[in-house]
């Protein structure tokens, strides 16, 4: 397979966008109402802990991504299954962000376009930067990430203006207690969007300087942390707990109640935009991994044909995945999470870093004899 290589600032700018991507516009942590910002905290805090159990597992393979290492952890009798669910996970995955992507357009722009056509169109769209390789997608990063923090930003500054905003909407602190809090760390917002950081180790081995490894997966998580939890307070100062806690797109209602000399208004454009160059690196990410887990599965020497099977299989799935909204998010948030979240992001990366550390350890001890 053909090897090209990105920078430890392009994969930094490429999985910030990736986590962040289409995470800013929902209510995350909505259940602990004024607290959210605080569920935001202290998943980011444990985000800090699976973020080391990845760059401890790629310090140990260096030159491998997830799906390489496995079989030369547990074995290739027992990697195979364990491959091909991690494929069709992050192949799901990617049908999901683009489903998100075609529900937010179809709720506000272009309400009467299949959602089909919209979905197809962006999939063309990211095919066709993907088959360029990493490292046109680390510069798309490069590119993107300095004007999508900027319009973030703008969007900010915009809600400082709006007559509700108050930051008397988040006291008191903790006024429901713990419980609400943790209940929305575990498993909600610790896997979405800081578990999804497990996609950084299809990456790795792509990095030109493998000495920045956990330097970059430190600070993804932080910056990700901070900026998500900057953005909650602002929404919830606008908008309040109880219509933040209810509203299904807070930060696109929020700024849509902008409003300069009754002039300048509908900024909730910029809200829009972010959300399709988030989603565009989301996507990206996770049929990136599928492709890269693809080439290593089948011993393919290019992954072009790989990206263009892949973008004819993730259209019309993220299309018959669900039939409405509601199922759609009902299934994620049940099923999803427990049963592929969980194991897939945390528990089995966890099981190989146990095994891999007891490996090493072995061999050294064996070398020293």
């Amino acid at each position: 397979m053909d090897v090209t290589k990105i920078s430890a600032l392009q994969l930094f700018y490429v999985i910030v966008s990736f986590q962040i991507g289409n995470t800013l516009v929902y209510g995350l942590g909505g259940g602990a109402k004024q607290d959210a910002w605080l569920v935001i905290v202290l998943a980011t805090l444990c985000g800090i802990i699976w973020m080391f159990v990845y760059t401890k597992l790629s310090s140990y393979y260096p030159n491998d991504t997830l799906l390489q290492m496995i079989p030369k952890i547990i074995g290739k009798f027992l990697s195979y299954p364990i491959i091909l669910i991690y494929i069709v996970y992050f192949t799901y995955l990617a049908s999901r962000a683009c489903r998100d992507f075609a529900e937010l357009i179809a709720a506000t722009i272009l309400v009467e376009t299949p959602l089909i056509f919209v979905i197809g169109s962006f999939m063309v769209l990211m095919i066709y930067c993907l088959r360029g390789g990493v490292e046109t997608f680390g510069r798309m990063g490069e590119a993107v990430f300095p004007i999508y923090t900027f319009s973030m930003f703008v969007i900010w500054i915009l809600l400082f203006t709006v007559k509700p905003f108050t930051f008397n909407n988040l006291i008191p602190i903790l006024g429901n207690g713990i419980q609400p809090i943790l209940k929305e760390v575990f498993p909600t917002v610790l896997t979405f969007p800081f578990g999804e950081a497990v996609i950084i180790m299809m990456f790795f081995p792509f990095l030109n300087n493998k000495r920045y490894v956990k330097r970059v997966g430190m600070a993804v998580i932080l910056t990700t942390g901070l900026l998500m939890t900057l953005d909650l307070i602002i929404v919830l100062s606008v908008l309040g707990p109880e219509i933040y806690s209810r509203d299904f797109f807070p930060l696109l209602t929020a700024t849509r109640m902008v409003s300069i000399a009754d002039f300048l208004e509908r900024f909730d454009a910029l809200v829009i935009l972010m959300m399709v160059a988030g989603v565009f690196f989301k996507v990206g990410g996770w049929t990136f991994g599928a492709a890269i887990g693809i080439a290593h599965l089948f011993k393919l020497k290019q992954t072009k044909s790989v990206f263009l099977g892949l973008g004819l299989i993730i259209t019309p799935w993220s299309v018959v995945n669900s039939p409405n909204q509601v199922t759609y998010n009902k299934f994620g948030l049940e099923f999803i999470t427990l049963y592929a979240h969980i194991p897939l992001q945390i528990v089995f990366p966890m099981f190989l870093l146990c095994i891999a550390f007891v490996r090493k350890k072995v061999g050294t001890i064996r070398g020293g004899i």
